[in-house]
């Protein structure tokens, strides 16, 4: 192996024992309505996102949910500490095609409609830091000024 990727893939695994990770493989639901849930946690501090699933109408919202609760747990058990202490954000999450199960409805005159019910692979990255939370209030306070700006 070259000296290029042995060094790469040492950063590698020095930045896999840092990030806090949980996935949820063939989750039976359409990768875009579970796009549309991931969306609205992307870049959140973890609790705030917690509150935002548990209140979300959507469907998806529960196994998100759940999955986001695994992923603090993680966190927990790799480091020892507590989540509170640990200022936590969702770093990445990401929405992968699963398998498509392929079934058959009865249409008019003989012929017959295909129905895709489709499934899906989260997976969901929790980071610490100080400097996510700290980008994030900056990004939030950009936007407030414009709102200001475009009022008066």
């Amino acid at each position: 192996m070259g000296s290029r990727k042995h060094n790469s893939a040492e950063a590698r695994k020095e930045e896999r024992k840092t990030t806090y990770v949980a996935t949820l493989k063939h989750c039976p639901t359409s990768p875009t309505k579970m796009d549309l849930v991931a969306e609205l946690i992307r870049g959140k501090n973890v609790y705030q996102a917690l509150n935002i699933l548990h209140f979300s109408p959507k469907h998806a919202a529960k196994r998100m949910e759940k999955l986001l609760r695994s992923a603090i747990s993680n966190f927990e058990q790799k480091t020892g500490e507590r989540a509170e202490d640990g200022n936590l954000f969702v770093k990445e999450v990401f929405v992968d095609g699963a398998q498509i199960l392929k079934r058959f409805r009865p249409a008019p005159q003989g012929r017959a409609y295909r129905i895709r019910k489709r499934s899906n692979h989260v997976t969901l990255i929790v980071d610490k830091g100080e400097a996510a939370a700290a980008e994030q209030t900056e990004a939030t306070e950009a936007v407030e000024v414009t709102d200001n700006n475009s009022a008066e």
